[in-house]
């Protein structure tokens, strides 16, 4: 039974979208309600503002439903969607003027940590301090960290995404990850 539910779902989606593209509202509302809290969550853990998350989700459904004729059903909608997500989210954080440093035109100061240093076995991370924690990082580490750890992008498609060298991806991916775990090691994020 279990498999039969998984086999339907995305079909029954696929007919979602269909009647969409056919003007029908009802199908409208029920795809909406069906992905704006998982597109909701999306956008919060980039641009870490409510206000801004709403106001993202409610650009991406309106982006979205505006090209429905655009999607091929190459992805399921779902990943289409998502994606539309994490571009409108970038987006609005390069609006406000996200910081990443590009490694290719930029002398590094500082020393970059090396990954083998990092003690993060004697490290215990409980889910609720690491989201606090990741709340406090500033944009170009929280968004990279996200896209990464929460949605699965290797650091090639995190580049091409944020329109920055892999190598700018990698250091700061590296620089946030280090950030974190001394955020966690201080403790105080109660």
């Amino acid at each position: 039974m279990q498999a039969l539910l998984e086999i339907t779902a995305p079909i029954l989606h696929d007919e979602l979208v269909e009647k969409c593209k056919q003007g029908d509202r009802k199908s409208y509302a029920e795809i909406y309600q069906k992905y704006a809290r998982a597109m909701y969550n999306t956008s919060l853990r980039i641009v870490n503002n409510s206000g801004d998350a709403e106001d993202v989700l409610q650009d991406a459904f309106v982006d979205a439903f505006a090209s429905l004729e655009s999607f091929q059903y190459k992805s399921t909608f779902g990943a289409w969607l998502k994606k539309i997500v994490i571009n409108k989210s970038i987006n609005h954080l390069r609006k406000k003027k996200m910081d990443l440093i590009d490694i290719d035109t930029t002398p590094v100061a500082e020393a970059l940590p090396n990954e083998e240093t990092l003690d993060e076995k004697d490290v215990q991370l409980k889910v609720d301090e690491i989201k606090k924690a990741v709340k406090m990082l500033p944009n170009g580490y929280r968004t990279v960290l996200t896209l990464y750890l929460f949605e699965g992008y290797d650091h090639e498609e995190i580049a091409e995404i944020l329109r920055v060298s892999h190598a700018t991806v990698r250091t700061q991916y590296m620089r946030a990850k280090q950030k974190l775990i001394n955020l966690i090691k201080q403790g105080g994020l109660s």
